[in-house]
């Protein structure tokens, strides 16, 4: 074939799943390949050339040893697909297999031999010996005519061997698997897979759509839930011609790059990966237009963060011209707010984010205050600072009935979030879920206890963070009733008469709010006034497995309603299925709410990528788990120091660990509000700094019990049965975050008795 001129060449999804594992020369030569074959694909270095048998797949050089396969789309158009050792490459050449999906309408190109041999590898009862000596799946030869290699059809039930185990899908024909996207090349394939390590050894590398069809089966659903649950959310909305590549390139279910810089992206690391390929249910996801506002709920590594800021920029794109910041883009805790503009510039560029205001939630609430009230000269103190205040207040008053826990708790969530004024109002509001019951005699103390407790914190001119978003909440409360009295103007804005005459405008056209779970009943007040209730005004992302500080709240009550506009992620593209095993099982049986007064849970959340099992290790002492912890680190001298994390329970280790690093010569540095105080170097920092993070290794130290969970808890046991249970959750959530944030290898250690979380 003669190519005159240049060509387009992207990478397909999953393609990267074998390139990411070659060795830095290669990967460096495939970047330099793809910019050579742009260039001029006749290049007579590139050795370019058709696949004996296949009429849309070439071979081409990348260095000595290794060759790109490319699948041409038509024209000028080439996919690449995989890059493979030169022996695998022109030899058995009815491993490869392509088509477009008759269903999504996407392209699909599979390795037959080497999705076998991933199955092979997850223990095999049903392939076991009798398939070492099979050859692969046989490929029929092509027509003579365009159409992509594919098998003879099967119009009967998919079933496995004679003997052995019955085969996870022996329930379903041929047809039906059809019938609900499953690749064709693929169906012999699982016609003998009978174990759920076999289906994830497959799901690893099959295309999209056939991983998520089987993975759905096999936890029950039926296949008309499946139907409409996962295949109709992609399905093509036009008829699919098989032989329009070309048409088949540009739809949503192809998954290709199309920058020179978004290969390189991908071979370095995660985000790039999945900021080119987001998957077509999420980008349904992020482009759906809401009547109101919409919640995205799922378990860690399934990509909430990337969805949102994806969302983000598909709104700012529909706003048009503009220089104000239109769109809200918060979170809970600053780190990850630093880490949110960082991927949101990556992803969208300054342009984008110059209409976006991106911020933790407090410093958004301490902004409206400072502007409603300048020149204050009070301090934010945090709720370790304020419960040391509740201290010395009780202490002064001899006080011995409440502890400064509860009343803070009680001030923070039932007054202050339910922006409470008066005694009265106090001796009628609902404290649902606040465990201990409190009578009218009680509720008296107490509130005579807060009048003090403010005044004291008015006195020495402090306020904690939940006093600024409760002010913050009632300010933006007033600002929306003034807009809401008068008519609007331009939809949006209007002119109120005014001294000043100044234009009163909503502060935001949308909000996306990341980590919704932690958000306080204030922080919802106050996000709900700053945008008018209408279309794509509010959308969040989180997950209440993850919640760290103790917030519940009903979104309903509070003006954001979510009913019928929800979306559950559940496939984990982050961590392993050997780490997210363990992880999965610090949670217990524990019930968790939906932030709407339901019930949420893990159905269905997997991992099909796979590694090793996390490591338990026992130690005498924590001078002995300090040594151990040493010794591992310099054991992972493969990898930069800034891929291994070590996290603790208590802010006192973080620096301990910190000092016992530094002497054995390791670099480390503590994990502050704002990140790490240092990025090359080991990151150390307690359960809580981790969230939002990840790491290719992790050590997760002190997870003894009096630690995890802390001593203190135990003495709610009696007094407060409902309170000590939501400790315990707390405890357990924070275990599972820190757990989740390792990639590829986890090691948990403790001294002493062991967490009974580790049970």
């Amino acid at each position: 074939m003669s190519i005159q001129g240049e060509a387009t060449l992207r990478l397909l999804d999953k393609a990267d799943k074998e390139i990411i594992k070659l060795s830095r020369d290669v990967k460096g030569a495939i970047y330099d390949f793809q910019h050579k074959f742009r260039k001029n694909p006749a290049n007579p270095g590139l050795h370019f050339k058709q696949l004996k048998g296949h009429p849309r797949l070439y071979s081409a050089r990348v260095n000595q040893e290794y060759r790109a396969l490319l699948l041409h789309a038509g024209e000028s158009d080439y996919i690449l697909v995989a890059v493979k050792h030169r022996k695998d490459v022109y030899e058995n050449l009815d491993r490869f297999a392509y088509q477009i999906n008759p269903i999504s309408g996407g392209i699909e190109f599979v390795d037959l031999v080497t999705i076998e041999q991933r199955v092979r590898e997850q223990s095999i009862p049903g392939l076991g010996a009798a398939a070492d000596q099979e050859p692969p799946v046989p490929i029929p030869d092509p027509a003579s005519d365009d159409h992509a290699p594919g098998p003879t059809p099967v119009t009967g039930p998919v079933t496995g061997p004679a003997a052995g185990p019955e085969p996870l899908f022996a329930a379903f024909t041929a047809g039906q698997l059809l019938e609900l996207g499953v690749a064709e090349p693929l169906l012999p394939l699982i016609a003998k897979i009978t174990t759920e390590d076999e289906l994830l050894g497959l799901a690893e590398y099959a295309p999209q759509l056939t991983s998520e069809v089987l993975l759905a089966l096999h936890d029950g659903k039926s296949a008309e839930e499946v139907l409409d649950q996962v295949t109709a959310p992609v399905t093509a909305p036009e008829p699919v011609d098989a032989d329009d590549y070309r048409a088949a390139l540009v739809r949503p279910a192809t998954l290709v790059t199309t920058e020179d810089t978004a290969l390189q992206e991908i071979l370095e690391g995660d985000f790039g990966r999945w900021r080119v390929f987001l998957h077509p249910s999420q980008r349904k996801t992020v482009e759906r237009d809401y009547s109101g506002p919409a919640r995205l709920s799922g378990g860690p590594g399934t990509g909430k963060t990337i969805v949102a800021l994806h969302r983000v920029k598909c709104l700012v794109d529909k706003l048009g011209p503009g220089h104000g910041k239109a769109v809200l883009l918060t979170t809970f805790n600053k780190n990850l707010a630093v880490d949110l503009r960082r991927r949101m510039l990556e992803l969208a560029g300054p342009e984008v984010v110059d209409r976006v205001d991106i911020v933790n939630i407090d410093s958004l609430a301490a902004k409206i205050v400072a502007e409603a009230e300048p020149g204050g000269k009070r301090r934010w103190i945090d709720d370790t600072k304020a419960i040391l205040e509740w201290e010395e207040l009780l202490g002064e008053a001899g006080e011995t009935r409440w502890d400064p826990d509860f009343l803070h708790a009680e001030w923070s969530h039932v007054i202050l979030g339910q922006a409470i004024n008066s005694r009265a109002d106090y001796f009628r509001a609902r404290r649902a879920g606040r465990g201990r019951s409190i009578n009218r005699e009680d509720r008296a103390a107490i509130w005579q206890l807060v009048e003090r407790y403010v005044k004291q914190l008015d006195k020495k001119e402090l306020w904690t963070y939940r006093q600024v978003a409760e002010r913050a909440a009632r300010l933006e409360i007033e600002r929306s009733r003034k807009i809401a009295s008068y008519e609007e103007d331009q939809a949006d804005a209007v002119k109120l008469q005014h001294d000043s005459g100044i234009w009163y405008r909503p502060r935001y056209r949308h909000i996306v709010v990341d980590e919704a779970q932690d958000l306080s009943a204030a922080h919802w007040k106050m996000l709900r006034a700053m945008v008018l209730e209408g279309p794509n005004d509010i959308f969040l992302a989180g997950d209440t497995h993850q919640r760290l500080y103790g917030n519940y709240v009903s979104l309903g009550s509070l003006g954001i309603n979510i009913r019928g506009r929800s979306a559950k992620l559940t496939l984990s593209y982050r961590i392993t299925h050997e780490i997210l095993g363990a992880a999965l099982g610090l949670l217990g049986q524990e019930e968790w709410d939906d932030l709407d007064d339901g019930r949420d849970d893990l159905t269905g959340y997997r991992s099909v990528l796979h590694g090793m099992r996390p490591a338990l290790r026992a130690a005498s002492t924590w001078e002995a788990e300090l040594d151990a912890i040493v010794d591992q680190v310099r054991e992972w001298d493969d990898v930069a120091p800034a891929a291994i994390a070590i996290c603790v329970p208590e802010r006192h280790m973080v620096s301990e660990v910190e000092n016992r690093l530094g002497k054995a010569g390791i670099m480390a540095a503590a994990i502050g509000p704002e990140g790490p105080k240092l990025y090359d170097a080991v990151h150390v920092g307690t359960m809580h700094r981790f969230k939002g993070l990840e790491y290719q290794r992790m050590i997760i130290a002190g997870v003894a019990e009096g630690l995890v969970p802390s001593r203190h808890v135990a003495q709610y046991e009696r007094s407060d049965a409902l309170r000590h249970r939501r400790e315990l959750q707390r405890t357990r959530s924070l275990l599972f975050v820190a757990c989740t944030r390792a990639r590829d290898m986890l090691v948990i250690s403790w001294h002493g008795r062991r967490s009974r979380f580790l049970a």
